[in-house]
């Protein structure tokens, strides 16, 4: 089968997609054939060597946790799936980006039929993160609630169900991306100088929450705004939440990644949830997806298909 590999940290020029031997299932695995699989500022970070403190690396390496498709293959004790189901879910092993994988049962949901393969491969790293973030910070409906990269990945989800738990919700954007997020019902602004008197003004009764979905300083603007450090999250600034003593997700209770992608599942098709689709990039055109995505600004996620 066909993989994304790379033998060595660096840049877009260590990825390359390879021949490689198909995965057999073991107990506990079904073998997925891949027909999307997302991609994640986080995946560029490791293949840079950025995160191996973190997330060590053995290689040659593959990439990528996202990941939808269709059941080919059965492993021992398993009774939850069958041959020919449509599947979305997640790998821990950083392979996902490939033509087949084997995944372990607790990592998969069923797929409505209603949801596009390419949302559904987009799904999990982003989706679950953004729902995990905005339970994190506890909003109800008195809340208002800052998120920065708001029409990114995870913001473009956080800014929707942020608005499902009924709080007023203040996106950080580009403006280009300003009318995509009144749609959602969220009040745009845009960065740079001067947007804390900006949120200050639109915010009359304060900023009560903040979800950091960018990095780079964010999590110090959320304390100039005089958010409470415990309902502070961030996705991206890491040092800063060691620092502060602010959230990095996921919230207090223990809800299983599995159990949340069914639920994202469930209100896309019942056209409570977008999920806006930045580009779709054929397998061989990885080097083509990353530098799209490393050069920032994308508005939601970009997918690979095989």
């Amino acid at each position: 089968m066909k993989a994304v590999r790379y033998h060595a940290f660096g840049g877009l020029d260590v990825l390359h997609v390879e021949e490689v031997e198909r995965p057999a299932p073991a107990n506990g695995q079904v073998i997925v054939r891949i027909e999307a699989a997302g991609i994640n500022p986080g995946e560029a970070g490791i293949r840079r060597g950025e995160m191996s403190a973190i997330f060590p690396s053995t290689f040659p390496s593959g990439q990528g946790s996202d990941l939808a498709g269709v059941v080919v293959e059965v492993g021992g004790e398993v009774d939850r799936f069958a041959v020919g189901d449509e599947v979305i879910g997640f790998s821990d092993k950083r392979d996902s980006q490939a033509e087949f994988v084997a995944a372990d049962v607790g990592n998969l949901t069923l797929k409505p039929k209603a949801v596009p393969w390419k949302i559904a491969g987009a799904l999990y790293v982003a989706g679950v993160t953004a729902y995990r973030t905005v339970r994190s910070v506890e909003l109800t409906s008195a809340d208002t609630v800052v998120v920065s990269a708001a029409a990114g990945g995870v913001g473009s989800l956080a800014v929707q169900l942020a608005r499902h738990a009924g709080a007023t919700v203040i996106g950080l954007a580009s403006r280009r991306n300003h009318a995509w997020l009144q749609r959602q019902g969220v009040i745009p602004m845009e960065y740079g100088t001067g947007v804390v008197d900006s949120v200050k003004a639109t915010a009359q009764g304060g900023v009560s929450a903040f979800i950091d979905a960018h990095g780079g300083g964010y999590v110090e603007l959320a304390l100039d705004l005089g958010v409470d450090r415990d309902r502070i999250d961030t996705t991206a600034d890491f040092a800063a939440a060691a620092k502060y003593g602010v959230k990095t997700e996921p919230g207090s209770r223990p809800y299983s990644s599995a159990e949340i992608l069914a639920e994202l599942a469930g209100l896309i098709t019942k056209g409570k949830l977008e999920v806006p689709i930045a580009n779709v990039y054929p397998l061989a055109d990885v080097q083509r997806a990353y530098a799209e995505l490393e050069n920032g600004h994308t508005h939601g996620k970009i997918v690979l298909v095989p």
